[in-house]
């Protein structure tokens, strides 16, 4: 009996590797190819040589670790976040609690200055960071938004990244920073205290894309199929690239929105930064006609991200939103 070769997540759950897609490959349609199958199979891979300067990258890093280790006083003038600012601990509006700190910005360059003032004491310096990340990060999402357009066949390559390029997108950059168990839980002389625990709890991204980065130090994981939670290696020099709730809506389910957590370790803090990539809130989502077939009808009813969004914080942090959205009251699970 021929033994067929093992999918992506196969491989996954017995290596702990995402996909990895290297962007400056001269054929990009191969490039795009591999982008296609790795969001079809597991909805998370890695990007790397993705043309990201490195002190764009450590810029972002100083600035934040630089506020993370100020004193909880000085940290609380910054928040709480509503919706930007500092926030500890509460994640959303709805009682999810992690072992999590975060300063959290809206990506428009007057919101990022404003928000950069009550964060430091050289807020143009800190703006200046922010504002450079994400300028470069959002580059690299347009780019892998257009192959995996340009991989599905549909003509109009540019139909998810103009979302991210209007200038009213509604993306947003999370810095998630997850202090030692043995620092945030001193007081704690138990076994137990040494056991990774939840430092941001299970949940879809309802974006249409997430760009992460981290420090060398292990904490995501994601759900495959079985339920079985894989831990994804670290590596700071890599993009690791996940689709969102409205992307597995406009591709009608081909690709998916998959199910993921940070766990926290007990000696080393980790700190991450994530751009998820959001379109307009007046923005229509609706199934791309190229993702509909004779035997794969239109799985989601058109919704506005004003609407996806306002359901997503009616909810808590692990329930399903998709369904809300669907026709038949169904959606595909990851």
């Amino acid at each position: 009996m021929v033994v067929p070769p093992p999918t992506p997540c196969q491989k996954l759950a017995a290596a702990a590797e995402l996909p990895v897609i290297d962007l400056s490959r001269s054929d990009k349609s191969k490039v795009s190819e591999e982008i296609v199958r790795a969001c079809e199979e597991c909805g998370f891979f890695k990007v790397i040589n993705h043309g990201v300067p490195r002190d764009v990258i450590a810029k972002m890093e100083e600035q934040s670790l630089g506020f993370f280790g100020k004193p909880v006083d000085e940290k609380n003038q910054a928040g709480p976040a509503n919706p930007f600012g500092y926030g500890c601990k509460n994640i959303g509006f709805n009682g999810d609690m992690g072992e999590v700190e975060y300063l959290l910005f809206n990506t428009h360059p007057l919101s990022i200055a404003n928000t950069s003032k009550s964060i430091s004491n050289d807020p143009f310096q800190f703006s200046s960071a922010v504002s450079g990340y994400i300028e470069a990060v959002r580059g690299v999402a347009c780019e892998i938004l257009d192959r995996m357009a340009e991989g599905l066949g549909v003509p109009h390559t540019s139909v998810f990244s103009q979302l991210i390029r209007d200038v009213d997108s509604d993306s947003i950059l999370r810095l998630n920073h997850y202090p030692t168990l043995l620092s945030s839980n001193h007081n704690d002389t138990s076994p137990s205290c040494n056991a990774n625990r939840v430092g941001f709890g299970e949940h879809s991204d309802p974006q249409i894309l997430t760009l992460l980065t981290s420090n060398d130090v292990g904490g995501l994981q994601i759900s495959l199929n079985d339920g079985v939670w894989v831990p994804v290696s670290p590596d700071p020099t890599a993009f690791c690239v996940n689709v969102g709730d409205v992307l597995q809506a406009m591709t009608n389910g081909r690709f998916v929105s998959v199910r993921h957590r940070a766990v926290t370790n007990a000696y080393k803090s980790r700190m991450s930064m994530a751009y998820f990539a959001a379109p307009p809130l007046d923005a229509t989502i609706a199934v791309l006609p190229e993702m509909v077939t004779p035997v794969k009808p239109s799985l989601y009813r058109p919704f506005t991200w004003a609407d996806y969004k306002k359901a997503a914080y009616s909810l808590r942090l692990g329930d399903s939103r998709l369904q809300l959205f669907s026709r038949n009251g169904e959606e595909r699970r990851s």
